[in-house]
């Protein structure tokens, strides 16, 4: 794939995963019937509130690529994060469609996010980071969350633990996932900021029903991030 033609693929994907909830405007996360456990307020999802993260992830990832198609078409530098993101973000359009049809689909298609986008984001450019590596960051910081967050509803949904048991797991290996990356890549701490901000959601959701050992573990891990996610934000000035 040339350069000039993956960074217009790249932004038209963005724009396209950007519209895909309105083409999918009844899902509201997943129908508690989608299980053979039905799953009533999950332990391990984050509360409503948090998802307005994507309204900034859809905006940041739109104004990036397209400042990449204005000022860096042609850039080498910018070529690998652009051929490893588009994966991830011809997966992202369909995923909401996906969810609607299958929570295991879901579930597939949204580690096939995370990897894809992990790998661009270690791949972005050490430069103009606000357009590369910042937007990424917290895409696949927020996609690190999600991706757990779906172990841990298939879990609890198909009967495999209990809800407490599956939320803790996915929210230990949430952070294993989010310490590694965080403490190798310095320069994107929108990464942490988005695990910390999904895990923060987690603390609310779990308070509100009285899950305190989840809610408990959910706050050590944001607090266990701040201090890597606090050298990243050092290291990008």
């Amino acid at each position: 794939m040339s350069r000039p033609l993956a960074a217009i693929l790249v932004f038209i994907l963005a724009v396209l995963f950007a519209v895909s909830p309105a083409f999918v405007p009844d899902f509201g996360g997943f129908d508690p019937d989608q299980f053979p456990v039905p799953q009533d307020d999950p332990a391990v999802q984050p509360a409503g509130y948090a998802f307005a993260i994507w309204g900034v992830i859809y905006l940041w990832l739109i104004i990036g690529m397209g400042y990449g198609v204005w000022k860096r078409r042609d850039d080498a530098a910018w070529h690998p994060m652009r051929v490893a993101l588009v994966p991830s973000l011809a997966v992202g359009a369909i995923w909401l469609a996906a969810a609607v049809a299958s929570p295991v689909w879901a579930a597939v298609l949204i580690w096939v996010m995370l990897i894809s986008a992990l790998v661009a984001l270690f791949r972005s450019p050490v430069q103009e980071k606000w357009f590369a590596a910042l937007p990424l960051g917290l895409y696949a910081g927020w996609l690190s969350a999600a991706s757990c967050v779906s172990l841990g509803l298939l879990a609890a949904g198909y009967g495999y633990a209990t809800e407490t048991t599956a939320a803790l797991g996915s929210i230990f290996l949430a952070l294993v996932i989010a310490s590694a990356v965080q403490n190798q890549l310095k320069r994107a701490p929108t990464y942490g900021i988005a695990v910390i901000w999904a895990l923060i959601a987690v603390v609310v959701q779990n308070m509100a029903t009285g899950n305190m050992t989840v809610a408990a573990l959910a706050a050590g891990g944001a607090i266990a991030l701040l201090l890597p996610t606090y050298k990243a934000m050092r290291a990008t000035h």
